[in-house]
This record gives C-alpha cells, sequence and structure tokens, in this order.
C-alpha cells in the first residue's frame, strides 16, 4: 500500500533555505562590491595626490552599477 499525503503544500527538503536567505545574500553580495569598488578608487586617489578626488567618485559610481547589475541578473534567474 502506498502512504497518501494529506498535506497539498509541498514539503521543503532539509537543503532547502528560506527565500529571504537569497536577498541577505544579495545585500552582503552589493556590499562587497561597493565597498570593494570605493576602497580601490580611495587607495588610487590618494597615490594620484590630486585635489579633486576623480578616481574616487568614478571607482564609486561604476562599483554602484556593477552592483546593481548583478542584482538584477541574479533576481532575473528566478
Amino acid at each position: 500500500m502506498k502512504k497518501q499525503e494529506n498535506n497539498p503544500e509541498k514539503k521543503s527538503s532539509p537543503t532547502e533555505y528560506p527565500e529571504y536567505i537569497k536577498y541577505i545574500g544579495l545585500a552582503f553580495q552589493m556590499f562587497a562590491i561597493i565597498g570593494g569598488g570605493t576602497y580601490l578608487g580611495y587607495i588610487i586617489q590618494e597615490r594620484s595626490e590630486m585635489k579633486f578626488p576623480v578616481w574616487l567618485l568614478l571607482f564609486c559610481l561604476v562599483s554602484i552599477v556593477i552592483a546593481f547589475y548583478s542584482i538584477f541578473v541574479s533576481l532575473k534567474k528566478k
């Protein structure tokens, strides 16, 4: 005899994570990309000895664009 499930809901296996874990990971990913890009811009800015922070602003803005693009790609997979 086969067992019949009375519960129509899909049971999650022990290896599946809740949905909010994915979004927490995306937040840390975004923080790391923007922080790393800004830090790299800061290092280059310090070595260039320019008065206006061109490299800092450039790397900060580029890292923001990269972070949003990576989040867009990650969310599009679902």
